[in-house]
């Protein structure tokens, strides 16, 4: 390799990315990023890296072979890959490769060339860090020796994953090679390739703002950290509280009384008139205050409303005319206590009004504010209307939700454009747990499916098209009539039994005129040939939708009888500390297992609804591979969950589950990673049957 450049002879080259997405052949396509990698100084003991992100298919390749490293500099390293067993499939093993030649710099971009494998080139972004493992014996520094941390002329390759059956050519652009994720390890603690888990920091009570826990992840274009994994696409959120909304408010509030001296509850009024747009309130008032002030229901210059005791008054609304407490606001349209009283219970607690309350005057538009329903409504009427008020701030700001789940008084705050609903699945997850979709509010993560497509595929299988597609499919009108018919014997001879007509099943034409061809009709009509044709269709659309319907439900009713498995899995978890000396924490790989096989149901779950609306081409073919190879991989994490438990095997069963369990989430997330890049690619990469806009 120089100059960035793949020699002439070689017609394909690969990026590693865990798991593998999608296959290209490749010409002389240069490797742009071969320049960049950083660099990596020697040390003087070996340097363990985990290559995991390495195919077994090609590690298999390299089993027993001497290969040649070729560094970014030039220079070279040689070295033999032993240990790799081909009929590997279910276990982990080790797989290691140790090289010995000058200083190898930038290991993140090499090339590794043996007789079976040409080039196999590590991503030029993929860090060190990514695939450093830590744990080499250092040895005791002695005088004169420079730091093992900056020297380095041995390296030892070490390589864990599981063996499946992938495709022998897999590539990747360079833009996908962006990983900045641990390459995966497990722990009993677990292992979540999600990115929706619980947000990191919340004060007391949930009042502090709920965030990411790697602020560089949310300052960055669609990418956080949860959990120390990345998912591409996530987006920045924060969930809030009911006194960090009030507190935003009475900041916006300060904020317009400042810049237009007016009134606190004039700014309140006017701000909610303006649906709290700061910007746009500031621009009315300034184009003619007036005006704008007589729209949204204020007239300034009048006192403050209070209570006030006047002689000789009869309220217009009950006609007492005892002396007693009244009220007016600015417009001096006055009523007694207890009729206002009354009013502003009635349209908060009944109509579930609290911002465009009016004076109760004939044709009076004056707001009344909160100071004033605070004189005047009692306590428990005034905190509905201070929720309401908060509801409707969240309900007029496009860019919050509250979260769905029953009796949560949080709301999730999410910069998120509508029109950009067509390639990002804002996925976030509130303080009391919920997970929900930002943009189309639908229960649950709904990726790597985006919104559009989720509304449409809800309506199909919810609505009767697809009756209506079966019967097109699996019936023919009356030609005469136009009954609908169904076949139910193997005679081509057919009868209407409406209006009696006989006329041929296949070809559709008149009975009488098929003559002695009566049961085996050989006619071509091109009107007969059309319905069957279009007929045809109907029926191969039918097996498409149901194909892909059928895997969606299953895996929905698999998420559904989640609830029977984790209790079958608590009575193992017990079974096994009894026959085993493991202690609870050590058996909590089986609850890990759990979850995590129900939180990738999930996302094989719309894999299939995505599939069904793509067009079919060889990014579609690669994106139903990875389908396939998840699908593998979570039977087989199921099946290990409903073996038997056998006293002198538990030990296997506890490494086959903990192995698959990680080996599940990783590919789960290799499949979200590159699905979600390929929504924002330009060209786009995902290209659909039907235009799709939210």
């Amino acid at each position: 390799m120089r100059n960035g450049r793949l020699p002439d002879e070689v017609e394909q080259f690969t990026l590693a990315v865990p798991g593998g997405a999608r296959t290209r052949r490749t010409q002389q396509r240069p490797y742009e990023g071969f320049e960049r990698a950083d660099q990596l100084t020697t040390a003087s003991h070996p340097l363990v890296l985990d290559l995991s992100l390495l195919l077994p298919r090609f590690l298999m390749k390299l089993n027993n072979e001497t290969v040649t490293i070729e560094l970014k500099n030039g220079t070279s390293v040689h070295g033999t890959i032993t240990g790799v067993d081909p009929s590997m499939n279910t276990h982990l093993k080790k797989v290691k490769m140790t090289v010995r030649g000058r200083e190898p710099q930038a290991l993140d971009s090499l090339a590794i060339r043996g007789n079976n494998v040409r080039y196999f080139i590590l991503p030029d972004s993929l860090p060190l860090d990514t695939l450093l493992i830590d744990d080499a014996p250092k040895p005791k520094k002695k005088k004169g020796e420079t730091d093992p941390a900056t020297d380095m002329s041995d390296a030892e390759l070490d390589y864990s994953s599981e063996y499946e059956d992938y495709q022998d050519d897999v590539e990747f652009d360079d833009d996908m090679a962006d990983l900045t994720s641990e390459a995966g390890s497990v722990s009993d603690s677990g292992f979540s390739p999600f990115g929706t888990s619980t947000p990191a920091s919340a004060s007391a009570g949930g009042q502090g703002i709920i965030s990411f826990a790697s602020s560089s992840a949310a300052k960055g274009k669609g990418r956080a950290s949860i959990a120390g994994e990345d998912l591409y696409g996530q987006v920045e959120y924060k969930v809030l509280s009911l006194k960090q909304l009030e507190e935003e408010q009475r900041r916006a509030v300060e904020y317009v009384e400042d810049m237009l001296k007016l009134k606190p509850e004039s700014a309140a009024t006017l701000l909610r008139y303006f649906n709290w747009k700061k910007e746009k309130l500031i621009e009315a008032y300034m184009e003619d205050a007036e005006v704008t002030l007589e729209k949204a229901g204020i007239r300034e210059g009048g006192a403050q409303p209070r209570l006030k005791r006047v002689r000789g008054f009869v309220c217009d609304v009950c006609y007492d005319d005892a002396t007693k407490e009244t009220l007016a606001l600015t417009c001096d349209h006055r009523f007694c206590k207890a009729c206002y009283s009354h009013y502003l219970t009635s349209k908060i607690i009944d109509e579930g009004e609290s911002r465009r309350i009016e004076c109760m005057g004939k044709d009076c538009h004056v707001i009344v504010d909160e100071k004033t329903v605070e004189l005047l409504v009692p306590p428990d009427v005034l905190d509905r209307y201070r929720l309401l008020l908060n509801r409707t701030y969240v309900d007029d700001n496009p860019r919050m939700r509250w979260c769905p789940a029953p009796n949560c008084e949080f709301a999730v705050s999410c910069a998120v454009a509508p029109r950009s609903l067509d390639i990002t699945i804002p996925t976030v997850q509130c303080a009391c747990g919920h997970i929900f979709c930002f943009g189309c509010q639908l229960d649950g993560d709904h990726r790597p499916c985006c919104c559009p497509i989720v509304k449409r595929w809800m309506k199909k299988c919810k609505d009767d098209s697809e009756t209506s597609n079966w019967i097109s499919a699996n019936t023919k009108e009356c030609t005469k009539c136009h009954s609908t018919i169904e076949k139910n014997g193997g005679c081509n001879h057919m009868t209407c039994k409406k209006c009696k007509w006989e006329f041929c099943w296949v070809c559709m034409g008149p009975w009488s005129e098929h003559g002695t061809s009566w049961y085996n009709c050989s006619r071509y009509e091109e009107k007969g040939d059309t319905q069957k044709d279009a007929q045809s269709k109907s029926r191969a659309a039918l097996e498409r939708y149901l194909h892909y319907y059928n895997r969606f439900s299953n895996h929905e009713q698999s998420i559904r009888l989640e609830v029977d498995l984790y209790a079958r899995t608590e009575k193992k978890m017990e079974e096994l500390q009894e026959q085993s000396t493991l202690s609870w924490i050590e058996v909590q790989f089986l609850a890990k297992a759990v979850e995590t096989l129900g939180k990738v149901r999930t996302v094989l779950k719309w894999t299939y609804a995505m599939a069904f609306y793509l067009e079919k081409n060889n990014f579609t073919q690669m994106f139903e591979d990875n389908q396939n190879d998840l699908e593998q991989a979570v039977e087989s994490l199921s099946e290990l969950l409903e073996r038997p438990l056998e006293e002198d095997k538990i030990a296997e069963l506890r490494q086959q589950t903990t192995d698959k369990t990680v080996y599940v989430a990783k590919r789960c997330k290799v499949l979200l990673d590159d699905t979600l890049r390929g929504y924002e690619e330009d060209p786009p990469r995902w290209i659909w049957q039907e235009p799709i806009k939210f």
